[in-house]
């Protein structure tokens, strides 16, 4: 019938970079593909307008109106053994329900991964709010991470214990202290995190209040800081805690940890026997850790602690997979020729990596391939936290030589699993 559109029809769908003119319109795509009220206030366009970059805030627009969006941002991740990735963090991806189905994520994806691919970004990232969605770009869960409930009165300590009994301190500090000291604390952990990703001063003030979202009530978090016995800051938690009591006129109070960040195992000890020494607390929920976090372990009952959350954090999409595996260390020595399958067409092909503790070198070559596996089954092997025995034995990637999985995680696994402590 003439005039009529079909809901197949793209013709009339484009997908650019935005205008200063188009924000409000973007912010309301924004909510509504992430299911919250659609109205936008002056306040939210200031807040959220004042931190795109528009060169790389993608919308795709449908007769004028917005109908998904996009957004990257410069990052640095760090790869196993410490140095600083550049990365294309990616956030902010939604698509209305009316338009699903059109290729629009695919185009907006391919349009910034090209870019960043031109602008020399290792890697991008993201952390993904469903699962299936981001394997299909060559993205793969990197990261995992764990919450742990801990019933207090369960774990075994001492009611008497007053403090750390190594020499350090225990202290409760303000937001503007936090701000002080915390970006050198953070800095200090992540050039020793695989996973951990920068923060900008604009995530210190976001997170001590300073500027306040306006769709996010905020609630002033307490902060503990742990100094060693050198006075040295080692150690920062943040943390809010509920007003609940039983029927008896007994506190049951949960403590809720926004982020708690250590560079000694001393430090994050005292600071979640902290957590779990306070007055009318009875449960302390861990906020998202690593999998093989030391937490559990540190209380004389460990299954006082219960997992209550397990999921994949951080996803990774190699932009440069010479680049990347150049970028981190190993903690073997030994060959490895990778066939690197790669839809997109960023990074693959055949490359042979030479490995050790000391770092590793990684060129094209001819040589015939120990394992062939797809751009984000390498990703998801390359902060060392997966293993190639096991993708292998789930048929997700080819070992072309007996023996080649197993010999890539003597390469490739690390000893600690590799975590982000953030959500961007």
């Amino acid at each position: 019938m003439t005039g009529v559109r079909s809901h197949s029809d793209t013709s009339r769908l484009d997908v650019r970079p935005l205008t200063e003119d188009e924000i409000p319109d973007w912010i309301r795509a924004l909510n509504t593909g992430f299911l919250r009220s659609p109205a936008v206030s002056a306040a939210e366009i200031a807040q959220r307008g004042s931190n795109l970059v528009l060169a790389r805030t993608l919308g795709a627009f449908d007769g004028g109106r917005c109908v998904g969006t996009f957004r990257s941002f410069d990052q640095e991740l760090t790869a196993v053994g410490g140095a600083p990735v550049p990365a294309d963090a990616v956030s902010n991806v939604t698509v209305t329900s009316t338009h699903r189905r059109r290729g629009l994520l695919t185009r907006m994806m391919a349009q910034d991964l090209a870019a960043a691919k031109e602008r020399g970004d290792v890697v991008a990232t993201l952390v993904a709010a469903e699962y299936p969605i981001y394997g299909r770009y060559g993205f793969g869960p990197a990261t995992w991470a764990t919450e742990w409930t801990i019933d207090v009165p369960r774990a075994g300590l001492d009611p008497r214990r007053a403090g750390p009994a190594d020499g350090g301190r225990i202290d409760l500090v303000d937001g503007d202290d936090v701000r002080e000291i915390g970006p050198e604390l953070h800095e200090r952990l992540r050039r020793v995190q695989p996973g951990a990703i920068d923060r900008s001063e604009r995530w210190w003030q976001v997170n001590t209040g300073v500027i306040r979202q306006d769709r996010f009530p905020w609630t002033e978090p307490f902060y503990a800081v742990y100094r060693g016995a050198d006075g040295v800051v080692e150690g920062l938690a943040a943390y809010v805690c509920d007003d609940v009591w039983g029927d008896a006129k007994q506190p049951l109070n949960t403590a809720t940890v926004k982020n708690l960040i250590a560079v000694t195992p001393a430090a994050e000890r005292e600071l979640w026997l902290h957590l779990c020494s306070i007055d009318w607390v009875t449960k302390v929920k861990s906020g998202f850790r690593a999998p093989d976090d030391l937490l559990p372990l540190f209380l004389p009952d460990p299954r006082a602690a219960v997992v209550s959350t397990h999921a994949d954090w951080l996803w990774v999409r190699l932009l440069d997979a010479a680049r990347a595996l150049e970028a981190r260390t190993y903690e073997g020595t030994g060959t490895l020729v990778l066939e690197i399958v790669d839809r997109a067409g960023l990074t693959g092909g055949r490359l042979r990596l030479e490995a050790s503790p000391e770092g590793g070198s990684c060129a094209p070559t001819a040589e015939s391939a120990d394992l062939t596996l797809d751009a984000a089954e390498l990703a998801t092997l390359w902060l060392g936290g997966e293993s190639a025995v096991r993708l292998a034995a789930l048929g997700r990637i080819q070992e072309e030589r007996a023996g080649a999985a197993q010999a890539a995680d003597a390469l490739l696994r690390t000893s600690r699993r590799p975590w982000c402590p953030d959500l961007f």
